[in-house]
């Protein structure tokens, strides 16, 4: 009984040296460009040797691929207004908000920058709230887009403004944007009905 407890140790070192790891990596990408950011100086910050943050991550995109994977999980709630509308203008604004932050632009940049898997790493989450959102509204029986479209619709202009423009997402842009989704699923001819000319 005591070796497996001895087995177990919730909150051990390896999530000490991931923590502590990850804090470095967040600091060092804010204060300067994410050129300069080598898994020696991300060892030295965060007070681990070098050798174990290569085991762990092997790389400074696979490193910098996690540390944006676990920000952007769980820090923006799905919210349930009780109408897709509303729901969709709330988490819209909910992730406007989220991209203003300095620290998360130098995050996404920096991950983006890493490799051909650092977008997945900077969206992935943003996609499945987006469906769970989706998912909902269908199951109260309301007339829904795709993921794919209401990703195109609503995260592909956020993440846009946010990376290439100075100009920031307003909650009345981010209302228009829901609006324009909206329309589009109400110009749907059903499936399987008959087609207007």
């Amino acid at each position: 009984m005591a070796e497996a407890t001895a087995q177990t140790r919730p909150g051990g070192r390896s999530a000490k040296v991931r923590a502590a790891v990850h804090r470095a990596v967040e600091e060092l990408v804010a204060e300067g460009p994410g050129e300069a950011l080598t898994i020696p100086v991300v060892a030295a910050r965060a007070g681990v040797h070098a050798t174990t943050v290569y085991r762990r991550w092997g790389s400074v995109a696979q490193l910098l691929n996690d540390v944006a994977t676990s920000r952007f999980s769980g820090d923006v709630v799905v919210p349930d207004t009780g109408s897709l509308a509303g729901d969709l203008e709330r988490w819209v604004g909910d992730v406007a908000t989220d991209l203003a932050d300095p620290d998360v632009l130098a995050l996404m940049r920096a991950t983006i920058g890493s490799g051909p898997g650092g977008g997945s790493a900077c969206t992935g989450d943003r996609h499945a709230q987006l469906g769970a959102i989706i998912e909902r509204e269908q199951a109260r029986g309301g007339e829904v887009p795709s993921v794919g479209t209401a990703v195109d619709t609503l995260l592909g202009p956020l993440y846009y403004r946010a990376i290439f423009s100075a100009e920031p997402a307003s909650g009345e842009w981010a209302r228009g944007m829901v609006a324009t989704l909206l329309a589009a699923i109400q110009c749907r001819v059903p499936s399987g009905g008959p087609t207007s000319r």
